[in-house]
């Protein structure tokens, strides 16, 4: 084991003094996770202190200064006498964990200003939003240059950061984990606060995701209920059924209606609790709506004879009513509605005509006196 002279960074990571940079860096992002103030709201002072050592450590400078005289090298500069208590107060904001404060607080005690935020979409299917999603975002993001430290205005070519080349900021490529927790809906936000792009004395803003909710071919969610609809055909609607519905989370439902209970066209049925989850309190759902659409027989599906006894079995015909002597008999025909109905041609043919000079309402009709 390396000799240190406090190891109690190492002991918040929960690694040991000889622990590599890749070592640091998985316990650190271990640790964020659980404790993220976004999870884990109770939790800000620890994640505070997690941050605090990840950043020391891996610091080769803190880290050497931290290894030899520990926590009162960080403040006093390791007994190299006055005016290191202010460097560490001007690097860390005074204190500890000071420099953890809120973002307010560092920029009156830096005087940098805030960058702006980047959002992003991110598109998913609602089938998403039954179970914990992680994914990885690719983010091109701007950091301060090591090198150069952003500072001076004119850098000679010869003197030019190898990196950054004297541009202050170098690219690199950053994976950002985003966790889409249960119930999580379309619009709702995941912030990472001070990811967005760096550059010279500037606060970096925050990456902002926003939740895109794609369409489904089956499933319509309205908040916390599911919608959707299923075709029975006529003997179902009237006999009962059973069918098996494969859920977004995978499960496998069968649902059944029995015998003698008819289901009316366009009728809607529910089942409770299949819905989606809540968000934060995922063993509460809300439900599940089945519209019905029932698919009659096409013409001609049956004999006259068998559709003489299906008669005897259906419920008795309404009362037919009295006809008149002289009412009219006439045809009920088949109507395509995409075709339109022909009474708006003839309004339209009779206001042509009306437009015509001498038409029945043009100007050459006059009113007769008697």
């Amino acid at each position: 084991m390396a000799n240190v002279a406090d190891t109690k960074l190492y002991d918040i990571l929960g690694v040991s003094p000889s622990a590599t940079e890749n070592e640091l860096k998985k316990a650190y992002r271990k640790l964020a996770k659980e404790y993220h103030p976004d999870k884990n709201p109770n939790a800000g002072d620890k994640f505070k202190e997690i941050s605090f050592a990840y950043e020391v450590l891996t610091n080769p400078e803190k880290k050497d200064l931290y290894d030899r005289y520990g926590e009162q090298g960080l403040r006093e500069g390791g007994g190299g006498g006055a005016g290191m208590e202010d460097i560490f107060s001007h690097i860390f904001g005074g204190g500890l964990f000071g420099f953890m404060g809120s973002q307010s607080s560092r920029s009156r005690n830096g005087g940098r200003r805030r960058g702006e935020d980047m959002i992003h979409p991110l598109k998913g299917g609602i089938n998403a939003f039954t179970q914990q999603k992680q994914y990885s975002l690719m983010q091109w993001a701007e950091s301060v240059c090591t090198d150069c430290n952003g500072e001076g205005e004119v850098i000679h070519e010869k003197d030019r950061c190898k990196e950054c080349e004297g541009r202050k900021v170098c690219k690199e490529v950053k994976v950002l984990e985003v966790h889409v927790d249960k119930g999580m809906k379309h619009g709702q936000k995941i912030t990472f606060s001070g990811e967005a792009d760096q550059s010279p004395n500037t606060e970096p803003g925050d990456i902002i995701l926003v939740l895109q909710e794609k369409d489904h071919e089956e499933f319509r969610r309205d908040g916390n209920d599911l919608h959707m609809s299923h075709r029975i055909g006529l003997v179902e609607a009237l006999c009962g059924f059973q069918f098996m519905l494969t859920h977004l989370d995978g499960r496998h439902l069968v649902i059944k209606y029995p015998p003698g209970k008819v289901i009316e066209p366009g009728s809607i049925r529910v089942i409770r609790g299949e819905g989606m989850p809540q968000y934060r309190n995922p063993f509460e759902k809300g439900d599940l709506y089945i519209k019905f659409d029932v698919k009659f027989p096409e013409n001609g599906w049956i004999s006259t004879e068998k559709l003489t006894e299906l008669e005897d079995l259906l419920p008795s015909r309404t009362e037919v009513p009295v006809i008149s002597a002289d009412a009219e008999e006439v045809d009920l025909q088949d109507f395509d509605i995409s075709q339109g109905s022909s009474g708006g041609h003839r309004r339209e043919a009779y206001n042509d005509s009306s437009d015509e000079e001498g038409g029945p309402h043009g100007p050459g009709v006059q009113c007769a006196h008697q």
